[in-house]
């Protein structure tokens, strides 16, 4: 009877944080907004971010993880601050929308003629080169390069494009500060057990002093995710303690999960499982978990979980992958499955990734799901 009405008290408390969908959602909001300038490398948009996660960590009351909620450290990159001017045929386009910059070019302020290629890439002069594209991503680069590269949205065109002006500034910083957000709940039997939930909250930035890239599906869904993670464990813990980190720089190379990695502030033998959140703010066509079939036992487990509850329509196994910040872990030989959702907007890497048109459609069930699981391992 005691194990009934604990199992009937554990149902009732999950679906009560899980159905706390404002909350996520005014994460979300939080993150993506200008305020944040797409938490990246110019107006302080990934500082602005970083104390917003860790004073969140100290509401909730997470512990530090070491000495301090933020784990510092520094890497180079080329930033966009100021001037972003492009215009073809004498008409200006509109940054992120109409054309993006490579990340590793240079600035450069030139007019120049433009000679074909080919059908879709055109010379302005040895160091300006441009291209046409069906979609504009935009990433991060920790070096700059000899040739400035403007890629411009096919849609744009009506008339064949035969003169360019551009007139952009870059700023390349070779110690960029930065800082992974970490805490943790204190098992109650097995504190020196850990299992691990990590989310990357950096995202693009800016491109020039008007363009940023909000990011809510990359990662600020993930971000939220996890918050409401720790909202609920710090309410009630467990008997391993749970650990909370939120990564810096995983859009440059995954640099923060890298060093924490090579500056663990746990023993990495003591973590018995990650998972790693990111791009989770979708979910009508299922979920793909990377590193499925290298711990085939723990995702008989998780598959076992959804099974029971319906929880998610399809869980797609993926083999390893260096794709986002389990990877350094998994090479340390900690267990880490990392997650992410399917089906919803296609916006991804460019300024349409908005919190407005982020549908959060299975939040619910993937929380659930994610406790049910930890549930699992810790049995």
């Amino acid at each position: 009877m005691k194990k009934f009405s604990f199992f009937i008290f554990l149902f009732c408390t999950v679906n009560s944080f899980a159905q706390d969908s404002t909350y996520t959602r005014s994460v979300i909001n939080t993150l993506t907004s200008k305020t944040f300038w797409g938490r990246g490398y110019t107006k302080d948009g990934m500082k602005k971010a970083a104390g917003y996660i860790a004073d969140t960590y100290q509401k909730i009351g997470l512990l530090p993880m070491g000495a301090h909620y933020q784990q510092y450290f520094a890497f180079s990159v080329n930033t966009f601050p100021g001037k972003m001017m492009v215009a073809i045929n004498g008409q200006k386009l509109v940054p992120g929308k109409d054309f993006i910059i490579t990340n590793e070019s240079p600035g450069i302020k030139q007019k120049a003629s433009l000679t074909p290629i080919d059908s879709l890439n055109y010379q302005a002069t040895p160091t300006l080169i441009i291209s046409l594209k069906d979609k504009l991503t935009w990433s991060a680069a920790t070096e700059v390069g000899q040739v400035t590269n403007i890629q411009v949205n096919k849609k744009y065109f009506t008339a064949i494009p035969k003169e360019i002006s551009v007139d952009i500034e870059n700023k390349f910083i070779p110690d960029f500060q930065a800082a992974n957000i970490c805490g943790l709940v204190k098992g109650t039997q097995y504190p020196d057990s850990l299992l691990i939930i990590t989310a990357h909250y950096d995202h693009l930035g800016g491109m020039g002093a008007d363009t940023f890239f909000p990011g809510a599906n990359d990662n600020a869904a993930g971000v939220a995710t996890l918050l409401s993670l720790a909202k609920y464990y710090a309410a009630h813990p467990q008997p391993y303690s749970i650990g909370f980190i939120c990564f810096a720089a995983e859009e440059s190379g995954l640099l923060g999960s890298r060093y924490f990695v090579e500056n663990p502030l746990i023993p990495l033998g003591n973590i018995k499982f990650l998972l790693n959140l990111d791009l989770v703010g979708t979910g009508e066509s299922g979920m793909t978990v990377v590193n499925a079939p290298v711990y085939p036992k723990a995702f008989a487990q998780l598959n076992a979980v959804n099974n029971e509850h319906h929880y998610i329509s399809k869980i797609n196994p993926r083999g390893k992958a260096a794709n986002s910040d389990h990877y350094f872990f998994t090479e340390k030989g900690v267990p880490a499955f990392f997650i992410y959702t399917q089906g919803g907007p296609s916006a991804y890497h460019d300024i349409f990734d908005k919190s407005e048109t982020l549908p959060l459609t299975k939040y619910n069930d993937l929380f659930k799901l994610i406790v049910g699981f930890n549930q699992k391992l810790m049995e």
